[in-house]
């Protein structure tokens, strides 16, 4: 088959290429408790949309640095007992998927729950406050001071805290939830499941920010990942600083969330995709030790894949 990156079978036992900072775990250990330490005060709206089997609203709750949150929820009507929820995660300066895609979980009676990323398309509140540039895709925000300012530190953080309020739900079964996303979604989904490892599905396709150190070295830091290049030319022209800055990153590289992960995990990669390449996916896949199979597409890249999209509702539907 054509290759744009490893051949298969090293895919399947690579281990990465971003250095990982010392202090990860403890890192991610205080960022949860400070989620923790956050009342989420979350308050449903109704919205208006006509559907015979489910309610909608729009959620609304606190998070960290006091970042207001916007979801978009559903869940079936006349709910009798304890039903199943799942999260959905949308792609790089997206927003929570339409009303109709989401209704067609909530038509087999789950909760579901879909979350603007903070500084991105959606509602949520974007609160800044962080050094240096804001320029170009969105990881680097933050990079110039300490890690508990990297954008994307809070943005996972809002992930487990949207868990938390669907989860708390009297109505929901907290054993019962599963989380999905395609790119920017599925590095989300990924690491929403490592900082709730309650989560029992985990359904990512062709994830976003991991090894970026492997993007960079494959002369990929382009399009969703140009941020890499943009930061070196721009504040590191040199590399003096080179591991400092790709071992920074790593506290938001998602291979590393990836060994807290206790669900199922179902994984999609398209083996011509050069703009999350295949080889940054299985630096997390290959480091999740829970059950995980992951689904091949030879002649696929970072776009739609159908197929997918059934085979992870169906998937879902194990819940």
């Amino acid at each position: 088959m054509p290759l744009i990156d490893m051949p298969l079978e090293k895919l399947m036992t690579y281990g990465g290429r971003n250095p990982r900072p010392d202090d990860f775990d403890s890192f991610w250990d205080s960022s949860i408790a400070e989620m923790m330490s956050v009342e989420p005060d979350a308050n449903f709206v109704s919205h208006e949309f006509s559907s015979k089997t489910a309610d909608c609203y729009d959620l609304y709750f606190k998070s960290t640095k006091g970042a207001t949150v916007h979801a978009k929820f559903i869940r079936p009507k006349n709910i009798e007992g304890k039903v199943p929820a799942v999260l959905h995660f949308h792609g790089l300066s997206g927003a929570a998927d339409s009303w109709k895609s989401l209704i067609a979980y909530a038509s087999q009676g789950f909760c579901v729950a879909s979350m603007d990323c903070r500084g991105q398309g959606g509602y949520s509140e974007d609160v800044g406050g962080v050094a240096g540039t804001t320029y170009t895709t969105p990881f680097i925000r933050g990079l110039d001071g300490e890690p508990e300012n990297l954008l994307y530190r809070d943005i996972f953080l809002d992930t487990a805290m949207l868990a938390r309020v669907v989860m708390g739900l009297d109505y929901v079964d907290e054993a019962r939830v599963g989380v999905f996303g395609g790119s920017q979604g599925g590095g989300l989904s990924i690491a929403c499941a490592a900082l709730v490892p309650e989560i029992k599905l985990c359904a990512p396709l062709y994830p976003y920010l991991s090894d970026y150190r492997r993007v960079w070295e494959m002369d990929l830091a382009k399009g969703a990942y140009e941020a890499i290049k943009y930061y070196f030319r721009n504040f590191d022209p040199s590399h003096e600083r080179e591991n400092e800055i790709f071992t920074k990153l790593g506290y938001i590289d998602i291979q590393f969330l990836a060994p807290r992960i206790r669900a199922k995990v179902l994984m999609g990669t398209g083996l011509m995709d050069t703009t999350c390449p295949p080889s940054t996916q299985f630096a997390a896949y290959n480091k999740i030790v829970s059950e995980k199979e992951v689904k091949i597409y030879p002649d696929y890249g970072h776009e739609g894949i159908k197929a997918h999209d059934d085979l992870v509702f169906n998937f879902l539907a194990e819940l």
